[in-house]
């Protein structure tokens, strides 16, 4: 069996942050899914767990951090080109979101771009062709 990731992040307003994810390209799934938290599933191995602040401080004593003032973690995912890398930032934009509010980078055999959702956390969307890494790179050596 494939291991999973549920990646769990606090909303302000669930129904916001429900169409924001389905705007990026995320699939409701209503087995995991209530009043108070929404299961968003990019792959067959990737899942967003969005959770009101009432149900996400039910897992945690520590205060929930404010995204917009504070970097609590930076999420990254890839995508299957440079294309589809633009169409995703793009997507996040048009839905409410900040389009690139990191540096995009563009090393050739990799391609990197941000966004941000309604509630400050930043996604990065990578392209990349580990056929092309030149073997001096620091990425070749990491």
């Amino acid at each position: 069996m494939s291991r999973l990731i549920f990646v769990n992040l606090p909303v302000a307003d669930l129904p916001r942050a429900i169409a924001f994810y389905e705007a990026v390209g995320a699939v409701r799934n209503p087995q995991y899914s209530n009043e108070t938290a929404a299961c968003m599933v990019f792959s067959e191995t990737i899942h967003v767990m969005i959770l009101t602040h009432a149900r996400f401080a039910d897992f945690t004593r520590k205060p929930i951090a404010d995204a917009h003032a504070t970097t609590e973690v930076l999420l990254c995912t890839t995508v299957d080109s440079r294309e589809t890398v633009d169409a995703v930032v793009g997507w996040a934009g048009a839905a409410g979101g900040v389009s690139d509010p990191t540096p995009s980078q563009d090393h050739g055999f990799m391609y990197m771009r941000s966004f941000e959702d309604p509630d400050g956390h930043i996604w990065e969307v990578a392209w990349m062709d580990p056929a092309a890494v030149p073997a001096d790179s620091e990425m070749a050596t990491a």
